[in-house]
């Protein structure tokens, strides 16, 4: 690629940029703002917002336009969690599971015909996309699920349960993972497609989470649940592999919305700071509070580098294993930091409901454990530093 190339390519990504940055403020502010405090204390997955988001082009960022996405890359996708996250991180989740991980999974490793069927729905938000891996007794070990599926002439027979799973009841497509060999074999194991309504498949439990409360995390439950052949993704065996590449794009999702977090809780701790008045003046003038601020902020600012460095080496489709790693690894640390200052900034006031770092605070722990907690995503920088 000639320089001229390359700097009318960045152009326009950074165009794209500030135009998703725009487009979802303005978003966020009818439809998600007045309704944080209603669907955090009642749960309620809002569906119908992510319809919403779907005639924006948000529920397709990386799907082509062939196939009814915007056909935009990591970075513009990178820019949409973090602008969604800074309101509400609950839906920031959602669509972050949604994209990268249903759709995602699909995108990388479906056939024509699969993503010819499946993606124009979930990239126009018409239905909503699940992701089944962890299993209730096997989260960091994937290879020892339970799930099998089992070939009965040309179906597949599905027993077994998911948990901790993002859409598991009102998803209306799910991704899963299932075991087709031996338990503990990383080749054992088989992806395959399921639409909500196929019998013997159903939403379990929904859980009652500390935070990320509006995202709905339930079971999904398969009883003697038969789909058709076709509905295998890639090869026999090729599931738990595919896990591992979709979750270096996860891995991506998660920093974006651990940055989102952050920079929502420092800009309202740097408001309230110059608002709050103390023995005559502000409390940002007082030195413990100021250097606490520009301690968030440069947190903020490398945990962005880290995760657009990653987006671009994704856009590149180069291996990202490692970047993605140390991406979601210090972003989620640093969206609990983050939140953490804050609420000490606002004092008493940061405990209590009425203002947002309470919520902030409470969501960002999700993203050290989501997706491969921060002691796994040490492991998988350690072995890739050590090959």
């Amino acid at each position: 690629m000639d320089t001229l190339t390359k700097e009318r390519n960045e152009e326009a990504e950074s165009e794209n940029r500030r135009m998703i940055e725009e487009m979802v403020r303005d978003f966020a502010g009818v439809e998600i703002s007045p309704n944080i405090k209603k669907w955090d204390e009642s749960q309620h997955f809002p569906k119908e917002l992510f319809h919403k988001m779907g005639e924006l082009g948000l529920m397709g960022v990386m799907v082509p336009h062939e196939l009814g996405g915007s056909g935009f890359g990591y970075l513009e996708y990178i820019t949409a969690i973090i602008e969604i996250s800074k309101v509400d991180p609950s839906i920031g989740l959602s669509l972050a599971a949604h994209n990268s991980l249903c759709t995602g999974h699909l995108l990388q490793f479906g056939n024509d015909e699969q993503k010819k069927r499946w993606l124009p729905k979930l990239a126009s938000g018409e239905w909503i996309g699940a992701w089944g891996l962890t299993e209730p007794n096997t989260g960091s070990d994937a290879a020892n699920m339970k799930t099998t599926a089992v070939k009965d002439g040309k179906e597949w027979v599905i027993n077994g349960a998911k948990n901790f799973i993002t859409h598991g009841i009102s998803g209306d497509i799910a991704v899963l993972i299932a075991r087709t060999g031996k338990a503990g074999d990383s080749h054992g194991m088989s992806a395959f497609i399921v639409e909500r309504g196929t019998p013997g498949f159903t939403g379990g439990r929904k859980e009652d989470k500390l935070g990320m409360r509006a995202s709905e995390t339930a079971e999904m439950i398969f009883q003697d649940c038969r789909i058709p052949e076709e509905n295998l993704l890639g090869q026999v065996g090729d599931g738990f592999i595919q896990s591992l590449k979709v979750l270096d794009g996860g891995r991506i999702s998660i920093a974006a919305l651990s940055c989102g977090i952050a920079e929502g809780a420092l800009q309202a701790a740097l408001a309230y700071s110059q608002e709050r008045h103390q023995f005559n003046k502000p409390i940002s003038s007082f030195q413990g509070i100021s250097f606490m601020l520009a301690e968030m902020a440069t947190q903020l600012e490398a945990a962005k580098l880290l995760t657009y460095q990653a987006g671009a080496i994704k856009n590149r489709k180069g291996k990202v294993t490692k970047e993605s790693a140390m991406a979601k690894y210090y972003a989620s640390e640093v969206a609990v930091s983050v939140a953490n200052n804050a609420v000490q900034i606002f004092g008493g006031y940061g405990f209590t409901k009425d203002y947002p770092v309470e919520k902030f605070y409470r969501d960002a722990k999700l993203c050290t454990i989501g997706e491969g907690t921060s002691e796994i995503q040490k492991v998988v920088i350690s072995r890739e530093l050590l090959k």
